[in-house]
């Protein structure tokens, strides 16, 4: 009897950590499909109004979902995990797209382009990505997937080997 309970425990704690993986993939999409390929298009856009219309979207996203300011750090607050900075840098980038003048000429605007892009997005040996806080699509609830993760995998690993050792813990 001990056996199947241990079983059922280790199947429990396999479907939480089943159920964390799809929870995460989901949010990562969201985010993915919802702002940053938007920033992406703002930032490969050839017209300042393009660029303008794409990072408008992007502003939107995170303003609607409470993506403005904060830290996605869980245990050490770091620079680069500062979404504040990380939206006030897309806000300023637009303003600076907004305050070009219409008759501006190519070369205005070819570099207010070039300055948006080197803002929005960074590059390294595998190509050009946006620039994000790490965790950004799990945020405001990083903490909450890190201890489920955390607990999911600790207890599936602990009820997996009770399971298969069936060692005699109660004596």
């Amino acid at each position: 009897m001990r056996r199947l309970v241990v079983g059922l425990l280790a199947l429990v704690s396999l479907f939480s950590f089943i159920g964390w993986t799809i929870a995460t993939g989901v949010n990562e999409h969201r985010f993915d499909v919802n702002c940053e390929q938007y920033i992406k298009r703002a930032a490969d856009a050839s017209s300042v109004e393009v660029a303008k219309r794409e990072l408008g979207k992007a502003i939107e996203y995170c303003e609607n979902n409470g993506l403005t300011e904060g830290i996605v750090s869980i245990f050490f607050k770091q620079p680069k995990n500062d979404i504040g900075f990380w939206y006030e840098n897309m806000k300023i980038a637009y303003a600076e797209l907004d305050a070009l003048p219409e008759d501006s000429t190519p070369l205005e605007k070819t570099n207010v382009l070039m300055r948006i892009r080197e803002s929005l997005t960074d590059g390294n040996e595998n190509g050009i990505y946006v620039t994000l806080p790490d965790g950004i699509e799990k945020y405001p609830n990083n903490a909450l997937y890190f201890w489920w993760a955390m607990i999911s995998v600790l207890a599936l690993i602990i009820f997996a080997i009770w399971f298969f050792v069936d060692l005699d813990l109660y004596y």
